[in-house]
């Protein structure tokens, strides 16, 4: 059946927008985390999830380990957050990374961890006992990612997932203390989020921009990656703040200028009498 070239850009874009309707952070504040899932650490060992938890708060954030952008820019942007945070990981806290592929593998993930690893400037003793990199099945990804919110969806066609950027903090109990939205953390974030999660505090559901990690474009006929339009809102915000801050500036101005006007007047006017 032919097609018009408008009818087939609109068909692709319906089929985008099917695949990121599966995809987004559903906040389950003071939920509990199921600690008895089952995982394989970056050493091919049988892990639980609870193996993780009961002394320290949980950093958890889930990607995969072969995604070709977006997954990066959020393990980069997490490891900046740690190196200038003055909690150690494996000290004050522990990291759990979880790839949400079923099909990758525990040296897939101990790759991933030394390249993390390798760029953390803290005591890597202690970040190796406390960063952790796992795999697994798809049923026990599903139940953690749905327990946590985490909602992504496998895309056939282009053989990619698609997920939101985002990392969760848990008490040391497994619940659901806290959500960092996005793909930039400071380290202020971060080190409140852990130590309130630390004396068992949940925190508030956050607004954020939802940021996908793929969008497809009918233009080219292919899915791309959406960290460019990140790039170009972080420049409209850019722009945005500094007009902000030169209109603040030039009116701050302008009052002070009419108040020395009003003075001079105020003078001229006691003069004369």
């Amino acid at each position: 059946m032919y097609r018009r070239p408008g009818e087939v850009g609109q068909t692709q874009q319906q089929e985008a927008q099917r695949v990121l309707d599966q995809v987004g952070i559903q906040q389950k504040l003071d939920s509990q985390i199921p600690l008895n899932l089952t995982f394989r650490d970056e050493t091919g060992k049988t892990v639980r999830l609870g193996d993780y938890f009961g002394k320290r708060p949980v950093l958890i954030t889930m990607v995969y380990y072969e995604c070709p952008m977006l997954c990066t820019v959020i393990l980069n942007e997490l490891t900046r957050s740690l190196n200038a945070l003055d909690f150690t990981v494996g000290k004050e806290f522990e990291v759990v990374t979880v790839s949400i592929s079923p099909t990758e593998t525990p040296e897939l993930a101990r790759k991933k961890k030394d390249n993390y690893l390798g760029s953390y400037r803290k005591d890597r003793a202690l970040a190796e006992q406390g960063w952790h990199f796992l795999t697994g099945d798809e049923k026990n990804i599903k139940q953690l990612a749905d327990a946590i919110g985490f909602q992504y969806t496998y895309d056939e066609k282009t053989k990619q997932y698609a997920h939101t950027a985002a990392v969760m903090i848990a008490t040391p109990q497994g619940r659901l203390a806290r959500y960092l939205m996005g793909i930039e953390y400071s380290a202020r974030d971060l080190k409140f989020a852990l130590t309130e999660a630390s004396e068992g505090k949940i925190g508030n559901p956050v607004l954020g921009a939802v940021m996908y990690c793929f969008q497809y474009d009918p233009a080219s006929g292919s899915y791309g990656l959406v960290v460019l339009n990140v790039v170009k809102l972080a420049g409209i915000i850019t722009v945005l703040s500094m007009a902000l801050l030169i209109g603040g500036a030039v009116l701050l101005e302008r009052r002070r200028a009419q108040n020395l006007i009003r003075q001079a007047d105020e003078n001229d006017i006691q003069e004369v009498k």
